[in-house]
């Protein structure tokens, strides 16, 4: 028997409604818009045996059961050199003719999940020479200083090269609602920036198809759809998988959503930052609008663009409160060969505590200590607060409404209503915490999001909301959100602070023999490999952390006895000599061996002194640097799987097209590689591969993308006759 209820069933689409629109197949349409044609194509022989009701009429003659080079044209000698590629990631382009008549097609091509190849055909439209533009709109991407002035950008950059009504930047929280950031528009429009649309307006199925196809278009909101015949795919047996198609037909939901709203043609472009949908380019016009496929490739090289260069912005805010942090535990380090302590250092003056986090107070518990800074809760209020903490997993903690998630905490609105707070140390009752205060806001809604679904004109039937009127909401007992930045700045001084505590108290043990045990367990218990010796070397403490690195059972009783186990001896031996005849700190990288392969360290190490010119010992601290050689490993292969794939590209100028691709080529590497150098400075260094992938995939799209619109292009303007396949 069943452990649990059955799962709820997916509607087929176009059978979905309000309560189950998250889990409709939108994919699966098994229709297209009647602008163009489709074509499932069985190989090797590219036989048609799935087909557009339109096809037929479109072509001249019946196409079921034919061979694609049957049907007239040349599409069958220019889609032969592409079935070397997967073709089950982007749709490839290309220009082609069909049919009895041949008459010219835009065609994409593409292998969906069942099995097959299938060719979409557009009748060519128009379109203007894009090559200055396109160069033109890559510089202002570049250009752009902030995420802010990169969307407006956008917005003026899409409507110009399209020409829709209004264009609309849309950003996605962390909730997964949107806002209109930027936005360009006819003046006689009325203005949607600063709305934010509930979640549930892009049902999760539609934003994983965004990630899969990211450009999208409804030529006219009014069309009849056109069914795929017969209704399964002879070669899987099922529906058709559509998520690549251009001609897809659009949820009757979707439809209903954008006449409700007076929209009678889109183009949606994908913000893609990181591997996550950032959001999106929305461009509505009043009006049926046919785009043209070279116009829809620019708009697909631009998105890949804007989200390179919205990648690196972020990164360079998070490298900005790196450097904040570096200064900070400078000072900290100081502070303590100075003063004997670190605390004050950490709080003088207070905006270098507050001010990388925009916080409004913060407070230190320590050692039963309470310091603070700014605007912050009473001692005992403190208190309660760490106990809390406690209470919560271990490990980082970010509250926005703190007085509504846990009522006891509700008196200390309005000054305190969010907090962060990260440990400082093993030990219950020690945190560093962040307050903001209440924001009491205004958010402006398109629409009810309280009131997503109305009853339409029979009783029983649920249909998408009618109305757009702007909502207002008045939200109060929150503070501003904290940003991944904030988190990650906040990490990052945790553990800063975590290895001040660490050596502190380290230092006290050796100056204070009684409190061994106590720092013995602080020691032992930190996740930070870590040694503490006396003057002449001899290893009073090695922690757990640190015997883990060793082989079993080769805990060394002197610091000498360490240098069998590290490569490079003779070197790691010279500058070990130098740090106990001199007393010094010293910050270098070493290696360990181990049966694996060498684990590279940075290992600091330094002197304790009990007065001026006398040693008493010695702190090794032993980093990992696994994941920062992994990183750097990955700058490398970026840059030169950058270099040898424009150099690949870059072959003999042989036409004015091949120039205009070079121009255009250089201008993606050059965003890629400025992505790619601002995207990895402040954050995680075991993120930054999987970072650097993404920029790569990203550019190698681009340039694909760019590859075929050119490629297009070249084939548009030359004569019929003088066209070679492939």
């Amino acid at each position: 028997m069943s452990g649990g209820p059955p799962a709820a069933a997916s509607p087929a689409f176009g059978q979905a409604d309000l309560s189950n629109c998250e889990r409709e197949q939108i994919h699966l349409a098994a229709s297209i818009q009647p602008h163009g044609a489709l074509l499932l194509l069985r190989e090797p022989e590219l036989t048609v045996v799935q087909a557009s009701a339109n096809a037929a009429a479109l072509l001249g003659g019946p196409v079921l059961g034919q061979p694609l080079g049957t049907l007239g044209g040349d599409a069958a000698a220019r889609l032969a050199p592409l079935l070397a590629q997967p073709l089950d990631a982007i749709p490839a382009a290309i220009r082609c003719t069909a049919g009895r008549t041949a008459e010219p097609f835009d065609a994409l091509v593409h292998r969906p999940a069942g099995g097959g190849v299938v060719l979409e055909l557009e009748r060519p439209g128009a379109a203007p020479d894009l090559s200055g533009r396109v160069e033109r709109a890559l510089a202002a991407i570049l250009a752009a200083y902030s995420p802010r002035m990169l969307c407006e950008e956008t917005a003026r950059i899409f409507r110009d090269l399209a020409g829709y009504d209004r264009v609309m930047v849309y950003r996605f929280d962390e909730d997964g609602h949107g806002e209109v950031v930027a936005e360009q528009r006819r003046p006689d429009l009325e203005p949607y920036l600063g709305n934010r649309y509930p979640a549930s307006d892009i049902p999760q199925i539609a934003r994983r198809l965004y990630v899969r196809n990211r450009i999208r278009v409804l030529v006219d909101i009014g069309y009849v759809p056109v069914p795929l015949e017969p209704r399964l795919s002879p070669l899987s047996g099922a529906d058709l998988d559509m998520s690549l198609c251009a001609l897809r037909s659009i949820s009757p939901l979707h439809v209903q959503y954008l006449k409700n709203m007076g929209v009678a043609a889109t183009l949606v472009a994908s913000l893609m930052v990181g591997g996550r949908l950032w959001g999106l380019v929305s461009c509505h016009h009043y009006a049926p609008r046919v785009v043209p496929f070279p116009v829809r490739a620019a708009c697909e090289l631009l998105a890949e663009a804007v989200g390179m260069r919205l990648a690196a912005l972020e990164s360079f805010v998070q490298a900005q409160a790196e450097l904040s942090v570096r200064r900070l535990e400078q000072r900290m380090i100081e502070a303590i060969g100075r003063d004997g302590d670190w605390r004050g250092a950490l709080f003088d003056p207070p905006q270098t505590l507050l001010h990388p986090l925009s916080a409004t107070g913060a407070a230190l518990l320590i050692e039963g200590q309470v310091l603070g800074a700014g605007e912050v809760p009473g001692t005992a209020e403190l208190r309660d607060i760490a106990a809390w903490l406690d209470a919560q997993p271990r490990g980082l903690v970010a509250r926005s409404a703190l007085g509504q998630e846990e009522p006891r905490f509700a008196p200390l609105t309005p000054g305190i209503a969010g907090l962060l707070a990260v440990p400082v140390s093993e030990q219950a009752g020690e945190w560093l915490v962040w307050f903001r205060p209440e924001q009491v806001q205004t958010v402006i809604w398109g629409g009810d999001p309280f009131k997503p679904v109305i009853v339409g004109d029979d009783p029983t039937q649920l249909s998408p909301r009618r109305s757009f009127a702007q909502w207002h909401q008045v939200v109060e007992g929150t503070a501003e959100r904290w940003t991944p930045t904030d988190l990650a700045t906040a990490r990052l001084i945790g553990e800063t602070v975590t290895d001040v505590v660490l050596q502190f108290r380290a230092v006290r043990m050796l100056i204070a023999l009684d409190q061994m045990e106590q720092v013995r367990r602080q020691v032992g218990a930190s996740d930070q490999p870590a040694v503490v010796a006396d003057a002449a070397g001899r290893v009073l403490l090695a922690n757990a952390a640190f015997a883990r690195l060793l082989p079993e059972g080769a805990a060394p009783a002197r610091l000498e006895e360490l240098l069998p186990h590290l490569a490079g001896r003779e070197e790691a031996a010279l500058r070990l000599q130098e740090v106990l005849r001199n007393g010094r700190s010293w910050r270098g990288e070493v290696a360990l061996r181990r049966p694996g392969g060498d684990l590279p360290l940075l290992l600091r190490a330094d002197p304790v002194f009990s007065a001026p010119d006398r040693v008493l010992g010695f702190v090794f601290l032993f980093t990992d640097l696994s994941d920062r050689k992994a990183a750097e490993a990955a700058r490398r292969r970026f840059q030169e799987g950058i270099i040898e794939g424009q150099r690949l590209r870059a072959g003999p100028l042989e036409s004015k097209s091949d120039l205009i691709f070079r121009t255009l080529l250089q201008a993606v590497v050059e965003n890629a590689q400025l992505a790619a150098l601002e995207i990895t400075e402040g954050v995680e260094v075991s993120r930054i591969p999987a970072m650097l992938e993404e920029v790569r995939a990203s550019a190698a799209r681009a340039a694909q993308v760019l590859e075929g619109l050119i490629r297009h292009a070249a084939e548009e303007s030359a004569p019929a006759g003088r066209r070679e396949p492939g």
